[in-house]
């Protein structure tokens, strides 16, 4: 492990191991023996059954949580989510990808399956989510999906939200 202050390669020791995110995650602090500084680092079982992303294009790539991460917080940006919430969606939408699909994955699906978490946690995240993920091609698509979420909310909540209509 290389130290992220000193930089020192393999000078550090172990000082607690937890687990984490559902023990699919194993937390350690660890002290470089350099320098003296604490550090986290984390470790994820690495699946050996590689999803492949097949993009609108028809390209293949390989998945990466990290861009599901990286859209997921673009949507979420100065909204009141915890990065902790925002972890544990991207952990809700792999684990569902990983169960359903095999060996390759549209790209449409995984945006499909992040607008139904982001929708139940932010209304606002899941506009701002939608936007890019269906390519409005004008305001009026954008003004027609947040109506189309408000009568929704409605709907789910009968005789509510009347206060401020």
């Amino acid at each position: 492990m290389r130290c992220p202050f000193c930089k020192e390669i393999d000078n550090d020791k172990v000082i607690d191991s937890r687990l984490s995110e559902a023990g699919e995650v194993i937390r350690r602090r660890r002290l470089c023996m350099g320098c003296g500084k604490r550090f986290t680092t984390k470790e994820r079982v690495e699946n050996e059954v590689r999803l492949m992303v097949v993009k609108r294009d028809g390209t293949r790539q390989p998945y990466d949580r990290s861009k599901v991460l990286h859209g997921i917080e673009g949507a979420c940006y100065k909204r009141p989510l915890s990065e902790g919430a925002i972890n544990q969606l991207v952990d809700e939408v792999e684990d569902r990808l990983f169960r359903e699909f095999e060996r390759e994955v549209p790209s449409l699906a995984i945006g499909q399956i992040v607008c139904e978490k982001l929708r139940q946690m932010d209304q606002i995240a899941y506009v701002r989510f939608a936007s890019v993920y269906r390519q409005f091609k004008d305001l009026g698509e954008l003004i027609a999906e947040a109506r189309n979420e408000l009568d929704r909310r409605k709907a789910e909540t009968p005789g509510q939200g009347r206060l401020f209509e």
